[in-house]
């Protein structure tokens, strides 16, 4: 009889020993919970801090504008996007190479035209003894009316950011303006108008598409040059920009 006190005892103790050891490991697991949510959200703000050109937080497709033009851009459809680039080398082969006129050129294309339709025509009426089917052609009013105000837009826009950069607010944006024109203009004394603006479209066509597929190797580099840049223009400034004087705005405000 004295020994079951002693059992019940050790019993009690085992069992206290059972809840202490589940508490420790539940506890254990929720720091280690924890400590993965921390290092998530770490690994997440990490990647929010990752640099990209132009400091764009969107996917390419969303910064090109989304839709069909976005995907002729990145080549989703290889097909349309062929098409529209043959289209264009098409266009200054003729104008470039072969020298034609945008009126000569014009002027073959409806001969063709208008001289295969009268053919076609007459066979058809000589030979079915009916007149042909031939479809009206003609531009939509609403797509032209939002391609119109579309453009609108962009030019008012343009305008507004010329007003605002020669308004003199800020001299870092003036002068990267001022040097961006200065290279356009060298860049254009090399070739005409037709041949750069061919250029544009074919890098249009092909520099996002690679930028879309290698982002992850092109921005490191570009943070790599963009860093290097605010060193030179951080001395350029100290050198160069801080020695020009400024005109006494504060005294004519007062005044």
């Amino acid at each position: 009889m004295a020994e079951e006190p002693e059992s019940t005892v050790t019993s009690h103790e085992s069992l206290i020993e059972k809840i202490a050891d589940k508490i420790k490991g539940h506890d254990s697991s929720s720091s280690s919970d924890s400590d993965s949510d921390s290092e998530k959200t770490v690994a997440s703000s990490i990647k929010q801090k990752v640099f990209r050109l132009f400091g764009r937080e969107r996917p390419v497709h969303s910064v090109l504008g989304g839709g069909k033009p976005a995907d002729v851009l990145l080549w989703r459809n290889k097909k349309i996007s062929g098409a529209v680039l043959g289209g264009a080398t098409a266009v200054w082969i003729f104008f470039e190479l072969l020298e034609y006129n945008l009126l000569t050129l014009v002027c073959h294309i409806l001969i063709l035209l208008l001289a295969g339709l009268f053919l076609w025509s007459n066979a058809q009426t000589f030979i079915y003894k009916k007149e042909p089917h031939i479809p009206h052609v003609h531009i939509p009013e609403e797509q032209f009316l939002q391609v119109a105000s579309a453009l609108r837009i962009e030019i008012n826009a343009g305008l507004s950011a010329l007003r605002n950069i020669g308004a003199g607010k800020d001299l870092k944006k003036f002068l990267i303006v001022i040097a961006g024109l200065w290279v356009l203009s060298i860049i254009g004394s090399w070739c005409n108008f037709l041949t750069l603006f061919y250029i544009t479209f074919v890098l249009l066509h092909t520099v996002p598409v690679v930028y879309d597929k290698y982002e992850d190797k092109i921005d490191p580099l570009a943070e790599k040059a963009f860093t290097e840049f605010k060193k030179q223009y951080a001395v350029f400034d100290e050198k160069v920009l801080s020695k020009i004087p400024k005109g006494p705005l504060k005294a004519k405000k007062l005044a």
